[in-house]
């Protein structure tokens, strides 16, 4: 009984830091589905997104999961050319294709789950596999934002914004200090992690 006890703790302890990098994951992909849902709200106010959203609301279900899984599937060779671009010395281009890549997919992915989403619950599996998915969801992000490291991250942060918003209040001065304090920073990075 007590080798199951410990294979039980081992199982808990190796699983807690990939549940944790999941749930910020899933907080990364919702700041950024949030960005790309407001980004397209935007962008559809011109007349022919207007016509375009309005077809895509009068398609059949099957069709409308087809159309909601097609950012992914024009984006994945996108991203392997990246990869590609990463692997031969051009590591700042492949992760900002990658970061415009995630972006657009998610902002894509966004609006057209928006739009979609009454007829994509209407597909039984679909439905029931985001019934699944969303508490699971919650229920990680939930577990990270309880734990002390989250806690303490958010602490610091709040106290640089509140440094931030210190050097504001002069206008134009302000950013120009905000910029020295910058070169400053870079000039000592880059003396550090000289070869």
């Amino acid at each position: 009984m007590k080798r199951f006890h410990y294979l039980y703790r081992l199982r808990r302890l190796l699983l807690a830091p990939l549940i944790y990098l999941a749930a910020l994951l899933l907080i990364l992909e919702d700041w950024l589905w949030d960005l790309g849902a407001r980004l397209m709200g935007q962008l559809a106010r011109l007349p022919l997104l207007r016509q375009l959203e309005a077809w895509i609301q009068t398609l059949r279900p099957r069709n409308a999961l087809l159309l909601f899984m097609l950012p992914a599937v024009l984006l994945f060779p996108v991203k392997l050319l990246a990869l590609y671009a990463m692997a031969h010395g051009h590591a700042l281009l492949g992760v900002s294709v990658i970061i415009a890549a995630k972006v657009a997919g998610a902002a894509a992915v966004a609006r057209l789950y928006l739009l979609t989403r009454p007829l994509l619950m209407t597909i039984v599996w679909f439905a029931r596999l985001l019934g699944w998915f969303v508490p699971l969801k919650e229920r990680w992000i939930a577990r990270l934002r309880a734990s002390k490291p989250w806690r303490e991250i958010q602490a610091l942060l709040a106290a640089v914004r509140g440094r931030l918003r210190a050097l504001r209040p002069a206008g134009r001065r302000s950013s120009a200090r905000l910029l020295r304090i910058l070169r400053r920073f870079t000039a000592r990075w880059r003396a550090r992690n000289r070869p």
